[in-house]
C-alpha cells in the first residue's frame, strides 16, 4: 500500500510575526551563536547541549527558550526526551533572507576543536549505547523488528527499488546488514558485497546466514562508516536499511556515504517516517522515532548528493516506511 508521508512535526514556538529585532536580539549572544553552530546538522537534548557547551542546565534552557521564541530553533519529542534543532526557514518573506544570511554566516566558521571534541563525545556515547543494545538483544532482534517493520515485510519492494535504480553492478556496501536478510539479493546482483556493522554479534549472525546460503562474494567488516572512509572503500552502490534511526549523527552518515560512493554511484535508503510510538526506543533500541522525508533530503543535499525517486509504504501498527534514492554526481558525465 502506498500512501503519502505525514507532515513535518518539528514545531517552533516563534510565530511568523516575530519582529526582526527579536530575531537579531536572540542571535546577538556568542553562546547562542555556538548553539546554532552545534545544531547545524544534528539535534540534541538540553543535557547534551549543556555538556557540549559547558553550561548549567538552567542556563542552557534559558538560551534555548530565547532561540525557540525567536524561531531560530525548533523542538521535537522523541519518547520522553525533547530534542532541539535549527528551525526551518520561515515563510514570512521579511524573515527568510535574514534567517538564510544568519545561518550561512554561522556556518562559515567551523566549531572550535574543543567544541568538536565535545560533540564527538556525545555522539560516541549515543553510538556505544546503541551498540550495547544490539549486543545484549541480538537474540530478540527479529521479534523486535517484527513489531515495527522487519525485512520480510519490506524486502520485496526494496529489491524492486534496487532493480529500478540505474548504475554499474560492481560493488555494493550494505551498512548495518542485521541478520543478513538482504544479502542473498545483493549477492545475486553484484560482483562484490561488503557488509559493514558496528555490532560484532550482529555481523556474526549475518556471516552465519551468508554461509548457510553459500554466498561466497561477501566481505564482512566490523566497524562504522568512518572506518569505511579510512579504508577508502569505493562501492558503486550503498544500501542502508532501517539503520539511520539507530545512529547518533545521521547527517555525518550521509557525508561518509557520499565520500565512499564512486562518481555516478547510488545510495538507497530504507527508513521509518517520523512516528510517535515511543515504546520503540526501549524495545528496539531506536534513538530517533523515524524521520521526515525532508530530513533525509536535507542531509543528502548537504553531502552533495542528488535526489532520485521516493516510495512510501504503510506498515503494521501505523508505521510508515520511506524508500529513497540518491546519487553522487559524476562530473565527467554530460
Amino acid at each position: 500500500m502506498i500512501t503519502s508521508p505525514q507532515p513535518a512535526t518539528w514545531e517552533s514556538t516563534g510565530s511568523d510575526t516575530d519582529s526582526l529585532a527579536t530575531l537579531c536580539k536572540a542571535a546577538g549572544d556568542p553562546l547562542r551563536v555556538d548553539i546554532l553552530r552545534v545544531l547545524r546538522h544534528n539535534a540534541y537534548g538540553v543535557l547534551e547541549l549543556s555538556e557540549i557547551l559547558d553550561i548549567g542546565q538552567s542556563g542552557m534552557s534559558h538560551h534555548l527558550k530565547i532561540l525557540t521564541k525567536a524561531g531560530l530553533t525548533a523542538t521535537r519529542r522523541e519518547g520522553n526526551s525533547i530534542f532541539y534543532r535549527r528551525s526551518p526557514i520561515p515563510e514570512e518573506p521579511r524573515l527568510q533572507s535574514l534567517h538564510r544570511a544568519l545561518f550561512a554566516a554561522i556556518d562559515q566558521t567551523e566549531p572550535s576543536l574543543k567544541l568538536q571534541r565535545r560533540i564527538q563525545h556525545i555522539n560516541d556515547e549515543r553510538t556505544r549505547a546503541s551498540t550495547v543494545f544490539f549486543e545484549q538483544n541480538a537474540d530478540r532482534f527479529h521479534s523486535n523488528q517484527d513489531l515495527i517493520a522487519s525485512f520480510d515485510q519490506y524486502g520485496e519492494p526494496v529489491t524492486d527499488f534496487l532493480d529500478a535504480t540505474p548504475g554499474f553492478r560492481g560493488t555494493v556496501l550494505e551498512v548495518g546488514p542485521g541478520e543478513g536478510g538482504f544479502l542473498p539479493a545483493l549477492s545475486l546482483r553484484f560482483d562484490q558485497v561488503i557488509a559493514l556493522d558496528t555490532s560484532a554479534e550482529m555481523l556474526n549472525r549475518s556471516r552465519e546466514f551468508a554461509e548457510s546460503r553459500n554466498l561466497a562474494n561477501i566481505q564482512f567488516i566490523h566497524g562504522d562508516t568512518g572506518l569505511a572512509v579510512e579504508h577508502s572503500l569505493n562501492p558503486d552502490y550503498i544500501t542502508l536499511n532501517m539503520v539511520l534511526h539507530h545512529t547518533s549523527d545521521p547527517a555525518l552518515i550521509f557525508k561518509h556515504l557520499a565520500e565512499l560512493l564512486v562518481p555516478g554511484g547510488a545510495l538507497i535508503v530504507t527508513e521509518l517516517c517520523h512516528h510517535d510510538q515511543s515504546w520503540a526506543r526501549e524495545n528496539c533500541g531506536d534513538l530517533w522515532l523515524g524521520f521526515e522525508p525532508e530530513d533525509l533530503s536535507s542531509w543528502a543535499s548537504a553531502a552533495a548528493l542528488t535526489e532520485g525517486e521516493s516510495l512510501f509504504l504503510a506498515q503494521r501498527n501505523g508505521f510508515q516506511v520511506q524508500l529513497r534514492q540518491f546519487f553522487k554526481p559524476n562530473p565527467n558525465r554530460k
